[in-house]
């Protein structure tokens, strides 16, 4: 069983560009994406990542977490809306999908998976592009991690990490 959590970031700390993180990937980021996606049993998606990321066709189920009723609903025969935690979500999707679950969301939700333990494994990309939105403390990613490998191609620096650390509050 394993929860894989993928994001990718500007040079920056930049989120998005132009509202979507498709325009802060590179080529290299892009080709392990679509490799890494094709081995889950389900992909879990926040709403405002279903409003403004191309998810049409997905190789899996896809789970868009929302309050409001995503369009794509009627656009991916695989897509399901729920409205629930993103923790909650995670076990649901194992019981009804698999155990290999992807989260594909935006910073808010990963923070939040990240902060209570549910990533077991974090690949974070990071290409050269700058002056993008939502800017983010890439280190303090990295803080919830025992183990982080890196590895830099074409301009693109890849991050996998793995054994979690789990925060306690004080």
């Amino acid at each position: 069983m394993a929860t894989t959590a993928s994001l990718v970031l500007g040079a920056d700390g930049s989120s998005t560009k132009n509202g979507s993180s498709e325009a802060l990937s590179s080529v290299a980021d892009r080709e392990r994406f679509l490799r890494r996606r094709r081995d889950c049993d389900c992909l879990i998606i926040g709403g405002q990542t279903a409003n403004s990321e191309r998810y049409l066709q997905t190789p899996s189920p896809l789970v868009i977490l929302s309050r409001s009723r995503p369009s794509l609903l009627e656009k991916n025969a695989q897509a399901h809306w729920w409205q629930m935690a993103p923790e909650d979500a995670i076990t649901r999707a194992e019981k009804e999908f698999g155990e290999n679950i992807g989260i594909e969301a935006g910073p808010s939700i990963i923070l939040e998976l990240l902060a209570l333990g549910k990533i077991d494994y974090f690949e974070l990309s990071i290409t050269p592009i700058t002056g993008g939105e939502g800017l983010i403390d890439i280190h303090n990613l990295f803080e919830y991690f025992q183990k982080i490998d890196e590895e830099l191609v074409d301009g693109t620096r890849f991050y996998s990490c793995s054994w979690p650390i789990i925060k306690t509050q004080k």
